[in-house]
Formats: structure tokens, sequence, C-alpha cells
């Protein structure tokens, strides 16, 4: 299959990326989570502050607060028990994290390249099952990383360069092909994550999609046709991460191939439990096919002129609400994603406006424009509204700079949208906002080549995890959803004409408490 006709109908005929005959066989499903053996272990903080407070700047960050980042990105926070159905004894059994994945696999781990005075420094792997770090290489790896990323930021500048990563098997086993999608989404949802946590912690962060993939992966002692780094977010303690520009750094090229003669090749013994792993050659393809050779591929994305979705309907200012905060760990804490929990409640034009405002009121830094790293150039919210305060039922589009709605057609459309279901697990006649993040039909490729795929994907899971996390402040839960029917979703955000396609569905609304054991992993 060709990876153009293979992504299209990833997007929007998911039904020809599965073989006829696939069944999941989950006797043989791997762990959640990556496990080395015969490596230095450091073990980190267990008393995991019950709240996220800012550091003192003059302070330098030592291994304590690393392990705390670490572990309210991505570490195991819950175990919980869930019956399979109301009328069954057998039960689903999870260990859960505070970031949402698709069927909590957690296709994604966690890579540092460490400079404190705690440690050695060298890179490390997050070993999430023991909370702890794994020493894969020690020494300094400030000039290799540097060049890497085309000296895009000062290396010697962070404390902690964070790497992430995509293990296919982790969720191909279940997903097949579909996997591709939900990995860049996991992936994106856990850089929006460490955003948030480097924020309240007092970190700034950087996060960098282009970089040079086989000499990243080479250092960190990856196999490209196993797990491949899909972001790479370096941490420091100034108030932003200098950018290095020298005419975009392009006066002398480096390449992947000559880096990765620098380092010797690591070959460490890994574990994730299956017996039998099943070839993935799409994803393969896809992961070559995204690589960045060397230096020269490098590009900054071009702003574009903004296509105002108003067909000459309504538009409904939205009240400007104070300045929203609140606590991020004791939000994380409580966040999960409901199915049938939801229940229908009126929405007030106050929330309402909050979410839609908090969701874009932030920016970040990273390497694929000149906008101060505003996401909505590249990726926007639509929705369809039943039961808001103010707002009459219907279909619309999100003007940030405005703060307003723009109506695209009016009427109650959860019947329309629970058809487009693939898998009906959540109940949208009980849903009061069903949210739509929007990109580009033609996913960055024009720009990118097919690494835009992925980097849509995860500035999508960006969006996704922030309108999480403030859907949970807000008394709400939000649950996202790849299985809908996205041409039924543009044809009713008439958005076809304007490149655009609906990229994720997130039903938010009030719910009622899940029935579950659960019980917290912190000391």
């Amino acid at each position: 299959m060709e990876l153009d006709t293979f992504l299209h109908d990833l997007h929007f005929d998911t039904d020809k990326i599965f073989p006829p005959d696939w069944q999941v066989d989950w006797e043989d499903a791997p762990l959640p989570y990556k496990l080395y053996r015969g490596l230095p272990e450091i073990p980190l903080s267990a008393e995991v502050p019950l709240t996220l407070k800012k550091r003192e700047a003059h302070l330098n960050p030592n291994l304590d607060e690393l392990g705390y980042f670490l572990w309210y990105v991505y570490g195991l926070t819950q175990y919980s028990q869930s019956p399979l159905n109301e009328e069954t004894i057998y039960f689903a059994q999870s260990l859960r994290r505070f970031v949402p994945s698709g069927g909590a696999m957690y296709p994604n781990e966690l890579y540092v390249y460490i400079n404190l005075e705690d440690i050695p420094k060298g890179i490390y792997h997050y070993d999430v099952a023991h909370h702890r770090l794994i020493l894969l290489r020690e020494g300094n790896y400030d000039s290799y990383i540097s060049r890497s990323l085309e000296n895009s930021y000062k290396v010697t500048e962070s404390f902690c360069t964070v790497f992430v990563s995509t293990v296919f098997w982790k969720n191909f086993y279940k997903y097949h092909n579909f996997s591709y999608r939900l990995q860049g989404l996991d992936a994106g949802v856990l850089i929006g994550q460490s955003l948030e946590v480097a924020n309240r912690m007092g970190f700034s962060s950087r996060v960098c999609y282009q970089f040079l993939d086989r000499s990243i992966n080479h250092l960190l002692g990856l196999s490209e046709q196993v797990e491949s780094v899909y972001a790479v977010i370096p941490l420091g303690m100034n108030q932003s991460i200098d950018c290095v520009d020298d005419d975009y750094n392009r006066k002398k090229m480096v390449s992947a191939a000559e880096l990765c003669q620098e380092v010797p090749l690591l070959n460490h013994m890994t574990y994730n439990r299956s017996k039998r792993v099943i070839d993935y050659p799409m994803l393969r393809k896809l992961n070559e096919a995204s690589m960045f050779e060397t230096t020269q591929s490098f590009v900054k994305i071009k702003k574009k002129t903004s296509v105002k979705p108003t067909l000459g309907t309504e538009m409904i200012l939205m009240p400007f609400t104070e300045s929203f905060s609140y606590d991020l760990a004791s939000v994380c804490r409580k966040r999960y994603s409901p199915e049938n929990d939801f229940m229908i409640g009126k929405v007030s034009q106050t929330q309402l406006s909050t979410l839609l405002n908090e969701i874009f009121s932030f920016s970040y830094q990273n390497d694929l424009d000149d906008t101060q790293g505003n996401v909505e150039t590249r990726v926007s919210l639509y929705g369809s509204f039943y039961n808001v305060e103010g707002v009459p039922n219907g279909a619309y589009a999100y003007d940030n700079s405005a703060h307003a709605l723009r109506r695209i057609t009016e009427g109650d459309y959860r019947h329309f949208l629970q058809l487009g279901l693939t898998m009906p697990n959540v109940n949208l006649y009980q849903v009061p906002l069903c949210m739509h993040v929007v990109g580009d039909r033609d996913h960055l490729k024009e720009e990118l080549g097919y690494r835009g795929y992925r980097i849509q994907q995860m500035e999508a899971g960006i969006l996704v995890q922030r309108m999480l996390l403030v859907s949970c402040a807000l008394g709400m839960g939000g649950h996202p959803l790849l299985g809908f029917d996205a041409n039924q979703c543009d044809e009713l955000y008439r958005i076809y004409s304007k490149g655009k396609t609906s990229l994720i569905q997130i039903p938010v609304g009030p719910h009622r408490p899940r029935a579950w054991l659960k019980g917290s992993l912190i000391s």
C-alpha cells in the first residue's frame, strides 16, 4: 500500500487498514512499560509532593525535583479495577498514569540527558515501573545533541533534555495499523503534560520536533525498527530557552551518519513480555519516510492566513472571565475519561468561555515557526453544543482572536454524531459539548513531508491534554475519541472545501462517579 493511501485510509476509511481476520492476542500483550536488565540504577524519591509549586529561581534544580517532574508527567499513579459490563463477574485491571492513552497502552517511553550535580552526567531511561533512572550511557554529549538539533538551542543551558519515544509494538498488538494515529496523539498529550508540569515547577521548556532521528536513536541505543524518538524537550531555569539563530544554522550541514560514528553502538537487554511480535511494515515504512537524514531537511513553516469559518451567520461573543487558576496536582488525581458516566446538565456560558479561553491562553516554544509558539496557527477548535446557557444548539467554530463562537449551523446534532461512532462507548445524548480539534487535511506534508502527520497529531494532543485538565478543573470530564467518522464531522462543519479536517473528537460535560475500585500509588 502506498503511504499516501495508507494515511488517507487511516483517517477517513479505517476499515481498510485492518486485516479482515485481525484478532487481538490478549494473552501475549506486552508490558505497558519498558524494562532494562543489568544496568546501573538510580532510585528517585518516592516522597512526591501533593501539590506543585514554583521553585525559587536562584536555586539549582536537583535530582528529587527531576523525579517529581517525571512522576507527574508519566509515572504510575493509580491501580484500577472495573467490571467489563454490568452483568459480568470479570474485571478489567490497569495501571494508570495522569495522561490519557488509547486503550491504556501507553506506547511512549521517556529518556533524559541529565546535567545535575547529584548524579553522573549522561543518558538515562525513566523506569516507570520502579520510579528510578537506568543509566544507559555516561558522558558529556552536549555537542552531539546540539548538532543533532542543528544547534536550535543551547544544550549547556539545560539541566535536563527529555526524549519522548514511541515503542511501536506496545499498542500495535491491539490496534494494528491504527496504532500509528494513536502513537502521535499519545506523544502529544505526554508533551502537553510535560509543558504543564514544567510551567508549574518553574522550568522553562522548548519542544523540538525536528532533529536527526538516527543520531538521536543511536545515542539512546534504540533500534529504529522497534522504537523511535518523536520529540525532544530541553528543560532550563531561564524564563525561556534561548534559540540559536545563525541564518538558521545552515552554513554547515550535519548528517546523522557522521554523528553516529562518534559514539559506540549500545546493545542493552530489554524485556517486554510478548513471546510473539508481529511485523508492522507500514509503521516501519512511515517511520523511515519521516526521518531527517541531514540538517538541510529542517524547515520553518510560514504562517498561513487563517480562513475565518464564518458563513455570514451569527457570531456569539463569549464573556471575558477572570484569570482562571487551579491546583494541577489535584486535578491530575481527579481526572479520568468518562464513558457511560456522562450525564446531561446545563453548561453555563461562563464555563464554556473559560474552557475555550484557557485552551488557547498558552504558547509554547518550538522549532516549527516564528509565531512565538501559538498553536492555533496549525490547529483550531470546533464544537457541537447542546444545552449551553446563551448559546443556541448547533455547530460552531471558535474564533480565538475575537474570543467568539461563529455559528455554522443550528440544531441538535447529538444523534448525528452518535451514529458516527465506530465504537459507541460514550452516550453522546448525555454530552453537552462535543469538541473537535481541526487541522490541515494534507497533514502538513507540503512543509514537512511524512513527518508532518505525526507532528500534527502531537500538536493536537497538546491541545487535547490542556482541554482535559481545564475541563476537570471546571467540574466536567472529557474523553478523547478517535473512533468517529471524520468525513461526517467535516460535512457538519463545512470544512472540506477549506482543506481542513477533524483530527480528534472530545466529548466534554458533567458526569457521575465511575463504578470502579481504584487506589493511589503515591506514597
